[in-house]
């Protein structure tokens, strides 16, 4: 069983990235091949190198919505909000902070502009309506700011919200975002370049698209003692049958299938325990999970007390090590002593449960 106590590391504030490298492709990537070995530092620019022609890498086709919400009360009085989902009555659930909250309250995020509290649910969330659009994905183009994880500590402008700088547009999202839904991105496929996926292609490594809504749940800290029973959140996910066949071909010619990132990892996973190609997923993956498709993850440095750190563990475990959870804290000791940036504007690793070798 492992403890709440069990996901805990030293993580120096320092080593948080607050803003994202100049260019994309200019974060570094931890290489971890197979059972034993020493990882190896590169840049990400150099992943092109390091996979085999004939592998496939999956890429997760998500949008991200701009779906943070700052505005005041009329009444006076900031309220930060977290769009979620809309409604078929119209109606949005909305994650809010803020003081005196109460059905009735409104909120305007610019003149004439917001919504309007209309309950509270049991899971602490407001059912809420807009008010001054046509519809909550009008309100969001208009005054939606990009959702941020609250770990991405900026200085506060006057107003106490958290510093949006005008490069989080653009750089919070993946150069392939076609599908809107998610309130987080998936933070891997943020160091892809147009550069990187060019020779990514002239080296024979195939792509193939996934979408999986990443949920704010991902932002969640564990706070049960046994992780087992942390409630995992749901997240939306469809395997289309173009990524299907592609993934039996890899398989059935010998390549590799590599997930960019957690999010295509959960659904790919959830796909083939389920036998369903696409729905709501709730699957957590522990140490001992059995991997039925990966060979391959490509992920950023995560949050102590996480849900994602037992998803990197479990795969560490299915690349031949006994003790996943304790290879996986060792290597971010490692990344922490190299300098390397953590979470979502930070560097990635990339874990293979083969050693590569060359091909001929």
């Amino acid at each position: 069983m492992i403890r709440l106590e069990d996901l805990d590391f030293d993580l120096p504030e320092a080593a948080i990235a607050r803003h994202p490298t100049e260019n994309r492709e200019d974060s570094r990537l931890l290489v971890l091949e197979g059972a034993v070995g020493s990882p190896t530092h590169h840049g990400f620019q150099e992943l092109p190198n390091l996979l085999r022609e004939g592998d496939l890498l999956v890429l997760n086709d998500t949008r991200v919505l701009p779906a943070r919400l700052v505005g005041a009360k009329a009444t006076s009085g900031m309220v930060e909000a977290l769009y979620l989902s809309s409604e078929e009555d119209g109606l949005a659930e909305l994650m809010v902070s803020g003081n005196r909250l109460r059905p009735g309250v409104e909120v305007f995020l610019k003149p004439s502009l917001g919504y309007r509290l209309q309950e509270k649910r049991a899971s602490g969330r407001w059912a809420a309506e807009v008010i001054g659009a046509a519809s909550w994905g009008e309100l969001l183009s208009l005054a939606g700011l990009p959702p941020l994880p609250p770990y991405i500590r900026r200085q506060r402008c006057a107003h106490g919200e958290q510093e949006t700088v005008a490069t989080d547009v653009d750089r919070y999202q993946t150069l392939w975002a076609s599908v809107d839904g998610a309130v987080a991105a998936p933070t891997a496929s943020l160091h892809f370049s147009a550069g990187v996926l060019d020779e990514l292609d002239r080296a024979g490594v195939q792509t193939a698209s996934l979408t999986l809504h990443v949920g704010e749940g991902t932002f969640l800290p564990v706070e049960e003692e046994n992780i087992a029973e942390h409630p995992i959140h749901e997240e939306w996910f469809e395997v289309p049958a173009g990524t299907q066949e592609k993934i039996r071909e890899t398989k059935e010619k010998g390549g590799r299938v590599i997930a960019a990132g957690t999010t295509v990892c959960r659904a790919l996973e959830g796909w083939t325990a389920t036998g369903t190609p696409s729905g709501r997923t709730s699957l957590f993956i522990l140490p001992g999970h059995e991997f039925l498709v990966l060979d391959g993850l490509l992920t950023n440095f995560h949050t102590p007390r996480s849900t994602l750190l037992c998803l990197v563990s479990a795969f560490a475990e299915f690349m031949g090590v006994e003790d996943g959870l304790g290879l996986v804290k060792s290597t971010y000791a490692l990344a922490l002593s190299e300098g390397y940036r953590f979470y979502s504007y930070g560097d990635a690793s990339l874990w293979l449960k083969k050693p590569a070798s060359t091909s001929g």
